[in-house]
């Protein structure tokens, strides 16, 4: 006899499993995506029941709901796993300045950079912040993105990181995506401590951090992660060994942004340290390529970044591949480099500018992008027993998810089973069949 199910997913024409091989696909494996045609996927209770073949999924399940995808493809909701979500103003001019040839450094050195972005965020209100960022995150969500990992690091002062803390648990509690939070009090040197830096990081250890995990204790039952950037002109590698010291204690996991313009050790550091990931890497030494190959840290890479610094983007993806590093690639959403909310487009990116083919860009966005904010276990792939977050997209083929850019190729987004965007009063009848 039949099993009734609330939802069954059906007519797909191809469908991207994307398995996980008991951890995040490595190597050669890069870039399974566990297809199946013709297929449908039973769903209950906000999990996959089944997925496979849609003669056998019919025989065996009778939903109360039916969509008829009418053969187009679906993939596991996209998992961003880097993103400075939350935000206030904007960094537009410094954008025409680095047009006409003024570096990274040399902005945030004149005041710019992080730092304007830090006052404009102390001068917000937590109101501001959250429609501000609900806006970034109903784009990511309409683009096929089903979780999001957001930092801080734009307050920089005690009051302004947990205010903003609120703002990514209000907007867990209040939007369709699951937010990942991370702490990253250690973002730049604040404007007030410029003369004075090893003050703030005593600050950092003794005071903010403390405060941060007294916060998750209160307010935030999941993870948290401590994140630092290990980079001149930000943190040393000294100073950063410290933050993350005080941060694991504190009870936090680790992530750290490392060798974006220049390799000060930190891709070492994280591994020695055991970090979920070390991100950026587009300075990282063939030894250091060898050292993540070996460790459980997985690289993410963000292709948007030098894109959106209108510089040659110099990770090591195939090296990293080769040596058998996990990699994850995300959109590092953020006002001053990336001001990116599609992961679609980092998937165009990755495959031009990494080297990746559209299976391993797929991949790396998906079950690695879960592994990469620990959630492997529950997102990132469609199988028995998992969150049924999947997109339905417009097309018929993965390769089309890279091939094209610039458009949203999203059809309908599904989060926990419940369809999600577009967000419709009154079912279409021509594909949600009751």
């Amino acid at each position: 006899m039949a099993r009734d199910v609330e939802l069954i997913v059906d007519h797909i024409g191809q469908l991207c499993t994307i398995p996980s091989h008991e951890g995040p696909q490595r190597g050669r494996d890069l870039g399974d995506l566990g297809l199946i045609a013709d297929a449908a996927i039973a769903i209950q209770h906000g999990e996959v029941a089944a997925v496979g073949r849609r003669d056998a999924i019919l025989d065996a399940y009778t939903g109360s709901q039916t969509i008829d995808v009418g053969g187009r493809l679906v993939t596991p909701g996209l998992v961003d796993p880097h993103t400075h979500l939350v935000w206030g103003g904007d960094r537009a001019e410094e954008f025409e300045m680095r047009l006409a040839g003024a570096t990274y450094q040399e902005i945030m050195a004149a005041g710019g950079g992080i730092n304007r972005t830090v006052r404009q965020t102390r001068a917000a209100s937590i109101d501001s912040l959250v429609a501000a960022a609900k806006a970034r995150l109903d784009g990511m969500l309409h683009n096929g993105t089903t979780t999001v990992e957001c930092k801080t690091g734009y307050g920089l002062d005690v009051q302004t990181e947990i205010t903003m803390l609120d703002t990514i648990a209000r907007l867990n509690a209040e939007h369709p995506i699951d937010l990942v939070p991370t702490f990253l009090g250690a973002h730049a040197i604040p404007p007030e401590y410029a003369d004075r830096p090893e003050d703030y990081v005593k600050l950092l250890v003794t005071t903010m951090i403390p405060a941060v995990a007294r916060w998750k204790e209160l307010h935030w039952p999941g993870i948290l992660y401590g994140d630092v950037f290990c980079e001149e002109g930000a943190f040393t590698l000294a100073q950063s060994r410290r933050i993350l010291e005080a941060e694991r204690r504190a009870g936090m996991r680790l992530r750290v942004h490392v060798d974006e313009f220049a390799s000060l050790g930190g891709t070492a550091l994280a591994v020695e340290m055991s970090a979920t990931t070390a991100d950026h890497l587009l300075v990282t030494t063939p030894a250091d390529v060898e050292r993540l190959g070996k460790s459980d840290t997985i690289a993410v890479l963000l292709p948007a970044t030098p894109f959106g610094l209108g510089i040659k983007n110099t990770a090591p993806a195939r090296e990293l591949i080769a040596a058998g590093t996990a990699i994850a690639i995300a959109t590092d959403c953020n006002p001053g480099t990336a001001w990116c909310e599609s992961m679609p487009m980092v998937l165009a990116l990755a495959t031009r500018q990494l080297g990746l083919t559209p299976a391993q860009a797929l991949a790396a966005a998906t079950v690695n992008a879960a592994y990469a904010v620990d959630r492997g276990d529950r997102i990132g792939s469609l199988a028995a027993g998992k969150a049924a977050d999947l997109v339905i997209w417009d097309v018929p083929d993965y390769r089309h998810l890279s091939y094209r850019f610039g458009s949203n190729l999203a059809w309908k987004v599904i989060k926990a089973g419940r369809v999600v965007s577009p967000i419709s009063p009154v079912p279409h009848t021509d594909t949600l069949h009751g």
